[in-house]
């Protein structure tokens, strides 16, 4: 072979060395390009799975705050029917204690207080309103108002003439008052 021939077969081979080099680097280009790619889609999977993870979260707090909010007022249909039977209870025992008649007194009482203790049990509370507070309109509805038998119950409650309730912290039946001017 000529001296020719062997710088040809040489220059051939460089090309091919070079060649196979370039092709190697752009793999490599292409594999780190890759990586980092998977990298950011493993990074976008976790915060995926975070975000779910805490808004599964959420939804159990919330729904559990919701049944026990449930349960805390399951009762209220039941207790606004009774509450008209309370006030009877109230007007009954008003009249029997005119009769002055102690055993009958004494049976409507015990009955009262078992009624009213049960309610209780369950939730249910008087609200403590009486003649003389002031006046609130985010708790006491005003039936009428009416001149005030006296300076200071101006603008204050002169007559509770219906109790209101509470369940739990719900007011379920406000206050019926007068109020003085």
């Amino acid at each position: 072979m000529s001296k020719k021939e062997n710088t040809y077969k040489e220059d051939i081979e460089n090309q091919d060395t070079k060649e196979n080099e370039r092709e190697m680097a752009e793999e490599n280009v292409e594999q780190e390009v890759v990586e980092p790619a998977a990298d950011e889609l493993l990074q976008q999977e976790k915060d995926k799975f975070l975000r779910l993870f805490a808004e599964f979260e959420n939804y159990k707090k919330r729904t559990s705050k919701e049944r026990v909010e449930l349960f805390k007022t399951a009762n209220e249909e039941l207790m606004t029917a009774l509450l008209p039977i309370l006030d009877d209870f109230d007007r009954g025992l008003a009249e029997i204690k005119k009769v002055k008649d102690k055993n009958l007194l004494k049976g409507m009482e015990l009955i009262n207080t078992k009624l009213r203790s049960t309610l209780t049990q369950k939730g249910l509370t008087q609200m403590n309103v009486k003649q003389g507070d002031d006046f609130d309109a985010e708790i006491h509805e005003a039936i009428t108002q009416i001149p005030a038998p006296s300076e200071e119950l101006k603008g204050k409650i002169v007559e509770v003439v219906e109790q209101g309730y509470k369940l739990g912290d719900k007011i379920i039946r406000f206050p019926k008052v007068i109020i003085g001017q």
